[in-house]
């Protein structure tokens, strides 16, 4: 006789909606790696661009094109900080979803645990079955030889 365990279904639930979650946490991770890299860009851009102005206000560049390369720098600026504010809420993003991770690992434990000690009872089970078998064939052959 074999164990079949009547929860199986659900167990197999738990385990998926975990792989399910490693996904999500990953995708998460991803896109924060993204926003990072994109900031970085953001940041080497402007850097490059101070130089720039830097440059050009030592070589007597027409005003009017330090103060574009000035409304550039703002608007670099503008977008590092909302860049800076698309990063924080990926890291919560990350955060929710390593939170949500933890759930279904917990999860998928206790149903992982609840089968393996019904499988330790029905292995108990078999063994005394067995046991008992081994007994009563043992009380057999010695009333037969009492015969």
């Amino acid at each position: 006789m074999r164990f079949h365990y009547t929860f199986q279904k659900v167990v197999d639930l738990k385990g998926n909606e975990k792989t399910q979650a490693e996904w999500i946490l990953s995708s998460a991770l991803v896109e924060l790696q993204a926003q990072e890299k994109s900031l970085d860009e953001l940041t080497d851009q402007r850097n490059a661009i101070i130089t720039s102005l830097q440059s050009a206000a030592e070589q007597k560049t027409p005003m009017a094109k330090i103060m574009e390369m000035q409304e550039y720098v703002n608007y670099l600026d503008t977008c590092i900080a909302r860049k800076n504010k698309d990063i924080s809420h990926a890291h919560q993003e990350v955060q929710n979803k390593q939170e949500t991770l933890s759930t279904k690992v917990l999860d998928e434990k206790v149903w992982l645990k609840a089968k393996d000690k019904a499988q330790t009872l029905f292995q108990q089970s078999m063994n005394l079955r067995e046991q008992n078998e081994m007994d009563e064939m043992a009380t057999v052959r010695f009333a037969m030889k009492s015969l």
